[in-house]
């Protein structure tokens, strides 16, 4: 199987090229850089005026549109927010223009999304099901978003759109900056500590991702969530035992919305969220609890 990553160079698309490599599959990166192979893998040259993705990949059976700038790469500047929503926006049309040049097209297309669609909420339950939208930049933008990869349904393309939680990994995302208080000895609940952390792993993103690829009858959004999600009180419990650390001093809310603006979102408001299409197609996570994600990151 030959699958085509846009954004295969970060966070997530790192995990997901790693695990199409493990299983044998080709794996071809759209990056604005020059196109070349290196470890095994093809890089071709997008967003760029001279740039003709079409003819270097001309066939592939599945595109993976994981590009956007990332929702923690500073404070949501009017001109950072236009920064996050365009890139997605751009990114999902150049997806849609390189498929209707292809003459064979791929079977699926496996687009980003997040569960910031929802809006937040310390009692409602989400699943797929769950129509209401959230209010707010990034329930419109994650709104958007999912609507532009739509577009390519008119191929006769399946379009599956993976709502991420909050992804866990050591190195990237939005755990680091969670446990370096921890680390300092000085963490403690964020917030209220009464909003929900719909976390996943990593490398469980990344399965699912491949899952949606090869499951043909899996389509339109499903949550990428593990089955146990938490209060942030309760996760916070969970990653000092793991880290060995006190949980004693808690963060107020007024300093993060001071510092951080309406980013601070991300971590002081949160939603239940959970992944019943995966649930029902029999998908299965590596790490279902957090104590066991964590204790495979950390351990």
């Amino acid at each position: 199987m030959k699958v085509v990553i846009s954004g295969g160079t970060g966070f997530v698309g790192k995990a997901l090229t790693a695990l199409l490599k493990d299983k044998g599959h080709d794996v071809i990166i759209l990056t604005r850089g020059e196109s070349k192979v290196q470890d095994g893998v093809q890089y071709v040259q997008w967003l760029t005026p001279t740039s003709s993705p079409a003819t270097e990949i001309k066939q592939a059976d599945a595109f993976v549109n994981l590009a956007g700038v990332s929702l923690n790469s500073g404070r949501w500047t009017d001109k950072r927010k236009f920064e996050i929503y365009d890139s997605r926006m751009q990114a999902t049309i150049t997806i849609a223009e390189i498929i209707e040049a292809l003459d064979t097209k791929p079977e699926v297309l496996v687009n980003a999304s997040a569960v910031g669609i929802y809006p937040t909420s310390t009692s409602a339950i989400y699943t797929e099901s769950s129509s209401v939208i959230a209010d707010d930049f990034l329930g419109q933008t994650v709104h958007d978003w999912e609507r532009m990869a739509h577009r390519v349904e008119r191929f006769g393309v399946r379009v599956a759109t993976g709502r991420f939680g909050v992804i866990l990994g050591r190195d990237e995302g939005a755990l680091p900056m969670m446990a370096l208080p921890y680390k300092m000895h000085v963490g403690g609940v964020v917030g209220s500590g009464e909003q929900w952390l719909s976390w996943v792993h990593v490398e469980d993103v990344a399965r699912a991702l491949y899952f949606a690829i090869t499951t043909t009858d899996l389509k339109g959004p499903f949550n990428i969530t593990a089955p146990q999600p938490l209060r942030m009180k309760e996760f916070s419990y969970v990653l000092s035992v793991i880290l060995q650390e006190s949980n004693w001093l808690p963060v107020p809310e007024l300093p993060l919305k001071l510092a951080l603006g309406e980013q601070s979102k991300l971590v002081l408001e949160g939603q239940h969220v959970l992944a019943s299409k995966l649930e029902k197609h029999a998908f299965t996570f590596n790490y279902p609890t957090a104590y066991e994600a964590l204790e495979n990151i950390y351990g």
